[in-house]
């Protein structure tokens, strides 16, 4: 059984907002044209990757160890995190004079490992996800009488984070549907637990990586129910077990939960690069793979609809890698295998079919060591970018026109 949680009141959130009012960033909410022609409504931005250290975290993470006794605080502070957490305790616990430890899994994007020790922490790499890196942050806690500044269940964490919904009704008073990415779900209990007070009405609908997706079931089981596996490229939401204190606002103001392919998020971190300007990782973009992905009934949007960007710290190898799976997931890449005569002037003729169409050739690789191939023919394998999928389905009639064996990369 569940254990009984007292829920995040609007009155701790706005003793939170005072708090966070000298330190914190009020981040902007911007229109996206793309996104309201896709969705039929008018879609805005909360661009939390423009907040301090990247992402929303430091909201709770500040409110939490600011309201540590002056006891506490004389023994530090302990987190465990992918990163983002990771950044938002460093500088919070600098900006408050107090030392912060920090444990993150082995494969942290570097980027994110490098600003959280320029924020201030000692940090250890350990374990393969941030379960793991939790149990050696207890651990430390227990051991050295260090306070675990836990990623997103205590009440102070999710008062902090629940500042966003604050703004937003600010921002945007009118506003009818909010979509927020969700990973342990101190972020959108929050947010819930601010908009719900005062407009009940305004639909909250949370997105999870269907690779890393533990409130599906968790929701439908009425306890936080772990994850055995996960695998997203979305870090900052890739938590195996739902919070306990989130898990009591989700459960009871939360109007969906819905999750997203890997596709979707890399289009989706493409679109926000390409329309909106804006560099968002994985995890961040969550809310707008949704909105490109899920139609509208899935999320049952209503009225002008804000989608929360919650972080923008990528890796800059990550991000070209997402980029170039968002442009194939877009069918702006084509990549194929071609099988042309080996002879004098067979590529030629096959690049001439390509620059015929209109596409441009990014890569070719020229083989003739498959085995399939028969003495006098030659596998090309060519990259291609095109204007969509439009484009690339003409590209492939051409090909096969031509009398060209043609087999799409798997």
């Amino acid at each position: 059984m569940l254990a009984r949680v007292e829920p995040v009141t609007l009155d701790q959130i706005r003793a939170a907002r005072k708090l966070l009012d000298p330190v914190m960033r009020r981040t902007p909410v911007i229109a996206s044209r793309a996104l309201s022609e896709r969705c039929g409504h008018v879609v805005t931005l909360k661009c939390e990757n423009l907040q301090r250290t990247g992402s929303f975290k430091p909201r709770g993470a500040y409110n939490r160890i600011a309201n540590l006794s002056v006891a506490e605080r004389a023994c530090g502070v302990v987190a465990a995190s992918a990163g983002n957490h990771a950044q938002g305790v460093a500088w919070a616990a600098t900006e408050l004079g107090i030392p912060s430890t920090v444990f993150m899994p082995t494969g942290a994007p570097l980027p994110k490992l490098v600003a959280t020790k320029a924020y201030g922490a000692t940090v250890h790499l350990t374990g393969d996800t941030v379960d793991d890196a939790l149990v050696a942050a207890k651990e430390f806690a227990d051991e050295t009488g260090a306070v675990l500044i836990h990623p997103f269940d205590h009440v102070d964490i999710v008062a902090g984070q629940g500042t966003v919904g604050l703004e937003i009704l600010e921002q945007e008073p009118d506003v009818g549907t909010l979509v927020v990415p969700t990973g342990g779900g101190g972020l959108i209990a929050g947010i819930a637990a601010a908009v719900k007070a005062t407009r009940p009405d305004v639909r909250i609908v949370g997105v999870q990586a269907e690779q890393a997706a533990a409130w599906p079931r968790s929701l439908a089981e009425g306890r936080p129910i772990p994850l055995e596996t996960m695998s997203t490229m979305a870090d900052g939401i890739a938590v195996g077990r739902p919070g306990d204190v989130p898990f009591a606002h989700v459960g009871s103001q939360v109007d969906a939960i819905v999750t997203v392919s890997e596709d979707a998020l890399s289009r989706a971190l493409l679109l926000c690069l390409e329309r909106a300007k804006l560099i968002v990782e994985p995890a961040g973009a969550a809310a707008v793979a949704a909105l490109i992905s899920c139609s509208t009934e899935e999320l049952g949007l209503t009225g002008k609809v804000c989608a929360v960007l919650s972080g923008g710290n990528i890796d800059p190898l990550l991000l070209t890698h997402v980029v170039n799976h968002g442009l194939r997931a877009a069918g702006r890449y084509l990549g194929v295998h071609v099988t042309i005569p080996d002879r004098p002037g067979g590529l030629v003729s096959l690049l001439g079919v390509i620059s015929g169409n209109g596409a441009s050739v990014v890569d070719v690789v020229h083989s003739r060591t498959g085995g399939a191939l028969a003495l006098d023919e030659v596998e090309v394998f060519l990259t291609v970018e095109t204007r969509g999928p439009g484009h690339r389905q003409d590209l492939l009639d051409a090909l096969r026109d031509a009398q060209y064996a043609v087999r799409l990369q798997e």
